[in-house]
């Protein structure tokens, strides 16, 4: 007997699908969180920081390439106000000027008359005249075009520092006798304002000049040859910058000093001051304290 024919079932089975593309939007929000926090840490890193890091990083975002204005100490884009120069930066401010000088083509000829030295002042810049006058003019206070172009390079230069500078003006022995009411004192004083002036309009700024000395021919450079063109300069100092101790290893230590001070004190008051006699006996309990008291005699 023939078996019956199976018929043939197909079961279809609908999968679950998978949810649509979410995008992008996520990504988004997750990098604007990401860049948040990352800004809230170098806000927190700057606080934090010195005076001179916060300065450099501020400059940065004023002067990105760091050339307007760099300074002697290396460190650079300091917006409108720079980082001062201490005692152990002058070698490299040094550098700097001597390379400031070299780059300048017209000055390439007196560079022989520009000495830079560091000091116990600070930075020393002295200008050496010649016999015929390299700076100013002969037994005038006007600088000639070497002293403008020389001086302009300087202002540029040190009027990107905080440092105080001193100014001073010198001459040789020979007395000046062209005139009876002008003399060495007078020239060497009115050279040295003359460079004040030119400096001050060309960079340098007003309150940055805090001397200006005429010393005629008692500060001679060559004393063995009082007559000499070389005791005739001017002399530029550009001035150290103090560094001042950090407020709070000072406060703590005076606070320290004061907390011994107190205790010592204290323990001197202590010792000195004992207590009264009727005091110490009023602090020990009598014997018979809490005990009844006696009646009183009846009459």
């Amino acid at each position: 007997m023939a078996q019956p024919v199976q018929p043939i079932i197909i079961i279809k089975r609908k999968k679950g699908g998978h949810g649509g593309h979410h995008g992008g939007a996520w990504k988004v929000a997750y990098a604007d969180f990401v860049t948040a926090m990352m800004a809230l840490f170098i806000v927190l890193w700057l606080l934090s920081s010195s005076e001179q890091v916060q300065k450099a990083v501020g400059g940065y975002f004023t002067d990105p390439q760091g050339k307007g204005k760099d300074i002697g100490n290396g460190l650079r884009g300091a917006g409108s106000e720079s980082l001062p120069i201490h005692k152990d930066d002058m070698k490299k401010l040094k550098e700097k000027l001597e390379q400031a000088v070299k780059d300048t083509g017209s000055l390439e000829k007196i560079k022989d008359h520009i000495v830079i030295t560091v000091t116990g002042e600070g930075l020393r810049v002295e200008l050496i005249e010649d016999e015929k006058g390299m700076f100013f003019e002969s037994g005038s206070p006007n600088p000639t075009a070497y002293g403008k172009d020389l001086l302009l390079t300087l202002a540029e230069e040190i009027g990107k520092l905080p440092n105080k500078v001193t100014m001073e003006g010198h001459t040789d022995a020979r007395p000046f006798a062209s005139r009876t009411d002008y003399s060495n004192w007078e020239l060497s004083t009115d050279r040295a304002n003359a460079a004040r002036r030119w400096m001050q309009s060309h960079g340098v700024k007003a309150d940055q000049v805090t001397q200006v000395r005429g010393f005629a021919d008692q500060s001679l450079r060559a004393p063995e040859k009082p007559d000499d063109a070389s005791n005739r300069r001017i002399t530029l100092i550009i001035q150290y910058q103090k560094q001042e101790p950090k407020a709070e290893g000072k406060e703590g230590k005076e606070g320290k000093e004061g907390k011994e001070a107190d205790e010592k004190k204290g323990g001197e008051h202590k010792s000195e001051s004992p207590k009264p006699e009727h005091q110490k006996a009023e602090a020990k309990p009598s014997p018979s304290h809490g005990e009844a008291k006696p009646e009183p005699h009846k009459k």
